[in-house]
């Protein structure tokens, strides 16, 4: 090859560097594209991911509120049951001390039983238990259980609680068991 061709060949070479390659321009731009749309569906799913994590949080921080309320609540009526059993005893003891009360009746409330009354009664009280008090009150189902209704002596007593059979009790503000009441109509 002579110097001249090599020249020319040179020169020819140059000129196609200067000019813009379309197809090299082309291939980068939906290069570019692509990696647009990459980056945009990695946005997508870290979003995704997020909103998962969130409602993830969401639902253990209410799973934990809900089983510390159950415990709470399991611990302060875990002696449901036996207080429970104990309101016959407390009924027989007000029926006692009813009774010797009563000026008509021979029988005495002896001071060492009232002592025992007293601090079962007690003792009872500071585990949560509160007698309902009923006679006087307006009859609430949700309270009271209806056992008798009779024609009241005055209009005022009309819809209330004219005696009280069996005392009702609240645990913890809870019903353990409804009052049996005899109602005026």
């Amino acid at each position: 090859m002579s110097t001249e061709e090599i020249k020319n060949n040179t020169a020819q070479e140059v000129e196609k560097d200067k000019k813009p390659k379309k197809k090299n321009f082309g291939a980068k731009k939906s290069r570019i594209k692509e990696l647009l749309a990459e980056i945009e569906e990695k946005e997508n799913e870290c979003q995704e991911a997020k909103d998962k994590y969130v409602r993830l949080y969401a639902e253990f921080d209410n799973y934990k509120k809900r089983t510390n309320k159950e415990r709470l609540e399991l611990i302060s009526m875990a002696s449901r049951d036996t207080i429970v059993s104990l309101l016959p005893v407390l009924d027989d003891f007000d029926r006692a001390k009813k009774s010797a009360e009563d000026e008509q009746s021979n029988e005495e409330f002896s001071e060492g039983v009232a002592l025992v009354y007293h601090k079962l009664y007690n003792t009872l009280k500071m585990r949560g238990l509160q007698a309902m008090e009923s006679t006087g009150e307006v009859f609430d189902p949700e309270l009271h259980e209806a056992l008798v209704e009779l024609p009241s002596p005055t209009e005022e007593q009309k819809g209330k609680v004219i005696d009280t059979i069996e005392k009702g009790y609240l645990l913890n503000d809870k019903i353990i068991r409804h009052a049996k009441v005899v109602v005026g109509k």
